[in-house]
């Protein structure tokens, strides 16, 4: 198993729904819309996805339909994190058994674990579950960071950990991330503003929020990136980053969901307590889509 296998554009994937309930066949159209456009890796069941408000059969059936029609063209790579050890060890041994790729492990939420307890728990479901394991550290969401020493004790205990989704904001931690863990442990932004200023003190790509509506110009600029090629990618940073400061309007996923509605991508439906955009930052996000030609009104 090689620690950078995971690279490029990676979608955190949305959850569309219909009348309350999974839109099944929109799933599916979504992957193969990635498929079509080159993204490198599909997450289903993150944040994005409105993971927290997913029933646990609804949450491992999102994942049997993404891993089935992407009928292994592109590697899925499950999001099965929980603020229960036992649950985040079900959920990862569900995805290795459908088929997929890796698993995305977010950090305890609300129980506010030690430095300690999230290694413990990062360690148990990894030694439980032979999955690469991608952690995901966002203390906005979690209220708790992910210390880099804590990540390099995980790197170098468990080999099936071989990376990081990093939405800490901070560069220097990112830094300090890349520095402690090795060449060999993949590094992803957590933030698409932040993927090319990442990518340029060696991360390796991004799970995007973005890469929902424009996956081809986020494969572009990773790409770019990868191969060196800094003056493109800067150009599509720059025309990417009005997009990736409109996502966060309001909470995520509800700008990105309002933006595929705009787009004819999916039907506008979120669950609570997700709602819709009050119409004053809709008009704010409608500023920034039609000057890049995503919209008409």
């Amino acid at each position: 198993m090689t620690r950078s296998t995971f690279q490029g554009s990676i979608v955190a994937l949305v959850t569309p729904f219909r009348n309350g309930e999974v839109d099944e066949a929109k799933l599916r159209e979504l992957v193969d819309f990635h498929v079509a456009h080159g993204t490198d890796g599909i997450v289903p069941c993150g944040t994005t996805g409105e993971s927290p408000t997913l029933s646990h059969d609804e949450h491992k059936r999102v994942v049997e339909i993404v891993i089935e029609a992407a009928r292994g063209r592109v590697p899925i790579i499950a999001g099965t994190g929980s603020n229960s050890t036992a649950e985040a060890i079900d959920l990862t041994a569900h995805a290795k058994r459908a088929g997929a790729a890796g698993s995305l492990l977010v950090s305890p939420y609300y129980n506010k674990p030690t430095q300690e307890g999230l290694y413990r728990h990062f360690r148990a479901v990894a030694e439980a579950v032979d999955i690469p394991i991608i952690v995901y550290n966002i203390a906005g969401r979690t209220a708790v960071n992910i210390e880099t020493d804590t990540m390099a004790r995980l790197a170098k205990d468990c080999p099936n950990i071989v990376g990081v989704k990093e939405a800490s904001g901070s560069l220097d931690q990112m830094t300090q991330v890349i520095l402690a863990c090795g060449p060999d442990f993949t590094v992803l932004s957590g933030d698409d503003n932040l993927t090319l200023p990442l990518m340029a003190v060696g991360g390796r790509g991004v799970i995007s929020v973005i890469a929902n509506f424009v996956p081809r110009e986020t494969v572009e600029m990773t790409h770019a990136a990868l191969a060196g090629d800094w003056k493109l990618a800067r150009e599509l940073h720059w025309k990417l980053f009005p997009l990736c400061r409109a996502m966060f309007i309001e909470t995520n996923p509800i700008p990105v969901k309002q933006t595929m509605a705009l787009m004819g991508m999916i039907e506008l439906e979120y669950r609570l307590p997700m709602c819709p955009m009050s119409e004053a930052n809709r008009q704010r996000l409608l500023s920034v889509l039609e000057p890049l030609g995503l919209i008409k009104r």
